[in-house]
């Protein structure tokens, strides 16, 4: 495990007890660092404050990715908490229920518009509040959630698809912008795990059996094994790493036919 003691972490995300951004946060906090965690609105704020009570420390503070307003307020507060940011951690993503059951040709410019606000355009707009956070740390690590779905069509994960092709790509302008200034931008594709998002895709089910047949390693992955992930991508020992899309699927990505 890396270690992380004297570290300053902001993880973005969490939504209960199964999110990877909590597992994340976990192995963080278990590595030393201090975490500030966000909750977008009041009915998910009761969730955050049960599990941020957990770790030691926390700060836990209010964002709507959707709102430049409370971004910037976000940082103005990890400023005056934390007097700068070693690592973020992007887990925000969202598709109106409408666009995940409907074929995609009937994808409705309201929904994909939201779909790609909330689930790419927010790790631009984090980023930017949060770099000088981390230029004031001599550089800092960029963690942003990804799904195959990005490369590849999946039932039922539509406009949620194009979303992650776009986040994607996102990493990669983000890294090359914010390279000079020793901030590294990665992002985490894990095989499907049943958080509160998968919920929402119809069939689910079916997928974590499809990956059991025919990921290499004959099995899904579950959310300890992509928080060791991210603690590599958060540390030190990722240091010549970004840019990247870094798979903890078991395999499944390169299966032919899958």
């Amino acid at each position: 495990m890396p270690d992380l003691s004297g570290k300053h972490g902001l993880i973005v995300g969490v939504a209960n007890k199964r999110s990877i951004s909590w597992a994340i946060a976990q192995a963080a906090a278990a590595a030393g660092a201090r975490l500030a965690l966000t909750y977008p609105s009041e009915r998910l704020e009761e969730n955050v404050r049960e599990l941020a009570a957990k770790l030691e420390n926390p700060l836990v503070a209010p964002c709507d990715v959707a709102s430049d307003e409370q971004i910037a307020a976000l940082a103005d507060t990890l400023d005056r908490e934390f007097g700068g940011l070693d690592f973020f951690v992007h887990g925000a993503a969202f598709a109106p229920a409408a666009e995940l059951s409907s074929p995609f040709v009937q994808t409705s410019r309201d929904g994909f518009r939201i779909a790609l606000d909330v689930s790419a355009y927010s790790l631009i707009a984090l980023t930017r509040a949060v770099a000088p956070l981390m230029v004031k740390r001599g550089g800092g690590s960029v963690l942003t959630l990804t799904y195959l779905g990005s490369q590849r069509v999946f039932t039922n994960y539509n406009v949620m698809g194009v979303a992650k092709a776009a986040l994607e790509a996102s990493v990669r302008y983000l890294a090359a912008d914010l390279g000079p200034q020793n901030i590294r931008v990665n992002a985490l594709s894990s095989g499907p795990i049943k958080t509160l998002a998968a919920a929402g895709i119809s069939g689910f089910s079916s997928i974590l059996q499809v990956y059991r047949e025919r990921a290499p390693l004959r099995r899904n992955v579950d959310l300890a094994e992509v928080a060791d992930a991210a603690m590599f991508l958060l540390s030190p020992a990722s240091r010549a790493v970004t840019g990247e899309i870094v798979m903890a699927d078991a395999g499944f990505h390169i299966s032919g036919g899958a």
